[in-house]
């Protein structure tokens, strides 16, 4: 049964194999004759969508998604052409099925880049409506994501196209600045690869996966030597992160405000459907996502445009210096980048229950669950470092809480080449060791 989901491939890294031996290589290559016989979708021809939309004064769909994780699965399967919902909402688009981001327009498709799923309505023109697709966590998509959620948000799609080009003024800040780079192939770190898949070759070999793209942005900037900017740290942050708790059922719908947040000071409440966030209108909670990504570092107030009740009010959502620094990124595929940066390659985890002997109650207390073995990512070994090690101090720090922390910390101050000082207890006992930074 074709699965109507568009994909985008970010392949997980596979050893080299066979084309028989692969199933992950297999799995591409059987999606491309299912797609391509049934004609439901565009293959990989963005160009084509684009003549296609400007023909019939369509809206364009692309829906980016990574065929072999197995964490979407679930979503993947449900998303079938014979949905009762979302079938004739697609058939209002023109549709186009991505499966690499190798020759991806940068310009355009700006988004997480750790996602392995993620939409965009578009108008031929380039305009973007909005983006859908969110994750907070490696392996679960629960309370992110929905296919109510994603049958909303096509909703307001055809709205917002439905009244084009009226609407062009307003969607002008859902593209960001020009890229680093036009295309992924273009990065230092990734001009290995060509513009295409090798349908010939190794197909999962010579595709650019979507996270790797989000590597290379920062080992652009690591490889500069100067602090890393908060903006790449933390890239597209979640609005948890800000006490706002979003229903993934709805169009950008608060269900949740956490106490003693930007978003309770903002006057947040439940139920309030957020219209617009710094001027952009919102259609899922990846477009509340996407104005946070541009927003200020350094502090920001953004205007929101609520409806309550059936009236419309106007909050403002203030961020203060370093609100950047709430948000998680351990969970991103991006952070095992930061480990062989920051950590030589550990993982490091808070301790939960009884604190090992020799550790303070209160303080700096990160465990070493993993310790690398290869390569780059076996620096920390090299150094001394075993798995069950307990850091209580990092480069004289102690209040650095969260690995995450040690990440923001370490690529704001640290360059590649130094040598951070590191106090672990082991045993009961407590060490010193020096830490080497990598690119």
């Amino acid at each position: 049964m074709l699965r109507i989901i568009a994909a985008f491939a970010v392949f997980l890294a596979v050893s080299p194999h066979s084309q028989a031996q692969n199933p992950r290589d297999k799995k591409v290559r059987d999606d491309k004759v299912k797609v391509e016989a049934d004609g439901f979708w565009i293959y990989n021809d963005v160009p084509k969508a684009i003549e296609v939309a400007k023909a019939e004064k369509k809206p364009i769909v692309v829906v980016l998604r990574c065929l072999p994780c197995v964490e979407c699965v679930k979503l993947d399967d449900n998303l079938v052409d014979k949905d009762p919902v979302l079938r004739p909402l697609l058939e209002k688009f023109v549709r186009v099925r991505v499966v690499s981001t190798n020759g991806l327009d940068l310009s355009l498709f700006q988004y997480d880049y750790d996602q392995s799923f993620a939409v965009f309505f578009l108008n031929a023109d380039g305009t973007v409506y909005g983006r859908f697709g969110t994750r907070s966590h490696r392996t679960n998509w629960v309370g992110d994501v929905s296919l109510d959620g994603l049958a909303k948000a096509m909703q307001g799609a055809l709205e917002l196209h439905g009244d084009y080009p009226k609407t062009k003024a307003t969607l002008a800040a859902k593209v960001g600045p020009a890229p680093l780079f036009p295309v992924p192939e273009k990065f230092p770190a990734l001009n290995k690869y060509g513009p295409k898949l090798n349908y010939e070759g190794n197909v999962m070999q010579s595709c650019i996966h979507c996270h790797q793209v989000g590597d290379a942005i920062k080992s652009f900037y690591r490889s500069k030597a100067e602090p890393m900017p908060e903006q790449v740290i933390f890239p597209y942050p979640h609005p948890k992160s800000q006490g706002l708790i979003l229903d993934p059922k709805e169009r950008a719908t608060v269900s949740k405000v956490e106490k003693d947040s930007p978003a309770e000071a903002a006057g947040f409440k439940p139920g309030d459907q957020i219209k617009s966030l710094g001027g952009d209108p919102l259609l899922s909670i990846a477009d509340v996502q996407w104005v946070l990504h541009r927003a200020k570092p350094e502090g920001d107030v953004l205007k929101a445009e609520v409806l309550r009740d059936g009236k419309t009010a106007e909050l403002k959502l203030a961020l203060p210096k370093g609100w950047r620094q709430r948000e998680d990124i351990s969970w991103r595929s991006s952070s095992w980048g930061l480990r062989r940066m920051t950590t030589g390659g550990m993982l490091l985890e808070n301790i939960e229950g009884e604190l090992p002997a020799g550790v303070a109650k209160d303080g700096m207390a990160l465990r070493a669950k993993h310790v690398g073995q290869f390569g780059p990512h076996a620096a920390a070994k090299t150094a001394g470092f075993l798995v069950g090690d307990v850091i209580v101090a990092y480069d004289g720090k102690t209040d650095l809480l969260r690995e995450t922390d040690l990440f923001a910390y370490s690529l704001r101050t640290k360059k590649a080449g130094e040598n951070v000082p590191v106090s672990v207890i082991r045993a009961g006992k407590k060490l010193e060791l020096m830490l080497p930074m990598q690119e």
